[in-house]
């Protein structure tokens, strides 16, 4: 029979059996429980600052935003194998052996802290530090390091050990502001993670450890002790041979230490416009715009935007405070290849092109006849150019233009002439003659929205409008009468290449072809010594640096001064003045709109083909006249090529200069006549 002693050691023995089965059946409990509420959680969200990055049309990077993190986010089949198998070396060389935890590795920290009565060792996988990356402080904790294993949890019940990894090598720290190691590769190498040699993997594996320390910049000797210690550890793991460790030890670095993408550091009224049109039209949120990791790809064209900034610098003045608000784009799309919105962007911010209402003067003009072409109006059609004084609102008013210089033909001239020649009475009489809210109707046709005042003077250009919706405007003359808006932003895609946004064009024919088509011949007339009436064609100062055919129109107030332009390729608009608004004095002032746009264009278009615009059906030539509107006889001493759309054009022959021939048979004259409804009005009027 056992004695009491024995009955007391079995007796504590069942005890302590039942109270470890117990504890181990809570243990199992709790961790069954851990397991079943990160089930329930799901996968984490992976989401991290990112640097969102500007492309041009060329796919070049212009641009990013960050918040002092610089990151970019790629997949792991665009890193270099030795920089993965490096980082599996040093870091976690079980990485693809455990489930979040490296117990054996705990375990051998543990002892050599006990040894060492210090923290000497880290026990940190590859999983963990990833977890801490994305959601956690760097407090040491217990609520941390609780929170941590927990997240770790989650990260290898929900991700592959490849997206875990991808995730590591995307979020960790590698100093001098380079956070993943694309951004990494870029700032030490000048070059893309996957290109990274196993010299420079080696050396990038290391500065995790301690950024401050282990950086080739900061410590390069240190950085190459740890570059040989990782490149063992990988012959260790069987990465590479020994061979291949001592080359790689032996080869020479090209360390460049700059990051590739700054911000706004090229075309930055650009961006500014890209994000805004980001935030108001898109409806993405500032945080994801600034750390979204978005790829945001634009219309800019970096060469074009180059020389619109060189031309902007030479032509104007250092000593000048005159302003500029500047745009191009391509009349067959809209998409806007470069802006200028003023001249020094660290000075003012405030965008030009995009922003400021201006008066545009008699760069409204074109607008104006192309509504007088739509009732019946011709190139020929002559009305009289004199002082003028228009009563208005039955009388009780008064308004009286004047001319540049106070010069006036003080005879017929036509309409063609009247716009080469910028003559405001011809335009003050055609607007009121259509009605004053025609013009008014006619800018929304052209995509201008801005307030319209219904008054005489609208005709001359007084009422605010932005350098970047005439672009517009005029480009929907140069590509025959389609419709197209400022396009700033092709596509966006999210860092994990989900496109959310596509721009989708819509092709929409808004204006008369025919009518667009003699317009624009009558817009080459500013340059054209062969319309020259009673004084210099407005674009005489700059016809000699033309190398091909431009339609443009020039405009000027006291206050503001303009260019507009194009070809069937481009088309830019330069609007120069003070921001306060007062007066520009100096000849040489005025004269900045037309010379940065020419020198613009010609640069611009340098190495492009010359094109033509092309005439439509039902639109015939007849070699016209100036001074008489009619057509030219051998007689006239000057003859210009004016398109017509059929049956408008006209059909009586010149007499003004009759005797001045040796072919008097060529001088006759057809017996029909001019009776249309507007004609007979213009008599009247």
């Amino acid at each position: 029979m056992p004695s009491p002693k024995i009955k007391k050691t079995k007796r504590y023995f069942r005890l302590s059996l039942l109270a470890f089965l117990i504890v181990l059946t809570i243990f199992i409990i709790f961790i069954a429980g851990i397991l079943i509420y990160a089930k329930i959680l799901g996968p984490p969200p992976l989401s991290v600052p990112q640097s969102s990055l500007y492309y041009s049309s060329d796919g070049k990077i212009i641009g990013e935003s960050n918040n002092g993190e610089k990151r970019y986010w790629v997949n792991i089949d665009d890193i270099s194998t030795d920089l993965i198998h490096a980082t599996i070396s040093i870091e976690d060389q079980n990485f693809y052996g455990h489930h979040g935890f490296d117990v054996k590795r705990i375990g051998g920290a543990i002892i050599a802290d006990i040894k060492a009565m210090d923290k000497v060792q880290g026990a940190s996988t590859i999983s963990q530090q990833y977890a801490r990356n994305l959601f956690l402080t760097l407090d040491k904790t217990w609520k941390r390091k609780l929170s941590e294993a927990f997240f770790t949890i989650r990260l290898e019940m929900n991700y592959d050990k490849n997206q875990i990894l991808e995730g590591y090598l995307n979020t960790i720290n590698y100093g001098n502001q380079a956070y993943g190691i694309e951004a990494a590769s870029q700032f030490y190498f000048g070059k893309s993670a996957k290109d990274l040699s196993l010299g420079e993997a080696s050396i990038l594996a290391g500065i995790p450890k301690g950024p401050s320390i282990y950086s080739p910049i900061t410590n390069f000797d240190r950085a190459k002790t740890r570059q040989k210690i990782i490149l063992q550890a990988m012959v260790k793991n069987k990465y590479i041979t020994q061979k291949e460790a001592n080359l790689a030890e032996k080869e020479k670095l090209a360390i460049v230490g700059e990051h590739s993408y700054q911000t706004a550091t090229i075309a930055p009224y650009f961006q500014d416009t890209v994000r805004s049109l980001l935030k108001s039209k898109l409806n993405i949120d500032d945080r994801i715009i600034d750390l979204g990791g978005l790829h945001v790809y634009t219309t800019l064209n970096t060469n074009q935007q180059k020389i619109a900034e060189e031309v902007v610098e030479e032509t104007i003045s250092e000593n000048s405070n005159i302003q500029i608000g500047f745009a191009a784009m391509d009349p067959e799309t809209g998409f806007v290849s470069a802006l200028v919105g003023g001249r020094d962007y660290n000075k003012s911010q405030y965008n030009r092109a995009v922003q400021a209402l201006r008066q545009p003067g008699s760069t409204i003009k074109p607008l104006l006849y192309y509504a007088a072409l739509e009732k019946g109006f011709t190139p020929t059609t002559m009305m009289k150019s004199e002082p003028t004084t228009f009563r208005f609102d039955d009388g009780r008013s008064e308004y009286t233009p004047h001319n540049f210089n106070s010069k006036y033909a003080n005879g017929d001239i036509s309409m063609a002439q009247a716009l080469a020649l910028s003559d405001n009475v011809f335009a003050v009489k055609t607007h009121l003659f259509l009605g004053q809210q025609t013009l008014i109707d006619t800018a929304k046709q052209f995509g201008i929205h801005s307030k319209m005042a219904k008054v005489p003077s609208l005709a001359l250009g007084t009422s605010g409008v932005r350098v970047i919706d005439m672009v517009n405007a005029y480009s929907l003359l140069a590509n025959g009468g389609n419709q197209v808006e400022p396009v700033f932003i092709t596509k966006v895609e999210d860092y994990q290449g989900n496109i959310l946004y596509q721009y989708e064009p819509k092709k929409e024919q808004v204006l008369d072809p025919k009518l667009t088509f003699v317009l624009d011949q009558m817009m080459t007339g500013m340059f054209d010594k062969k319309l020259n009436g009673y004084s210099s064609v407005t674009g005489a100062t700059i016809a000699n640096q033309m190398t091909r055919l431009y339609a443009g129109k020039s405009g000027s107030t006291n206050s503001d001064s303009w260019m507009i332009g194009f070809t069937p390729q481009l088309t830019a608009g330069v609007w120069t003045g003070y921001d306060e608004g007062k007066t520009i004095t100096l000849t040489a002032d005025k004269l900045y709109a037309k010379n940065i746009w020419i020198r613009f264009m010609e640069r611009s278009l340098e190495h492009q083909p010359i094109k033509t615009f092309k005439k439509p059906k039902g639109v015939v030539s007849v070699p016209i006249d100036p001074e008489s509107g009619k057509i030219a006889t051998a007689d006239c001493p000057v003859s210009r090529l004016t398109y017509f759309v059929a049956g408008t054009e006209p059909t009586d022959y010149c007499d003004t200069h009759i005797g001045n021939s040796p072919h008097p048979h060529k001088h006759k004259k057809s017996k029909k006549e001019d009776k249309s409804w507007f004609n007979k009005l213009f008599r009247l009027f």
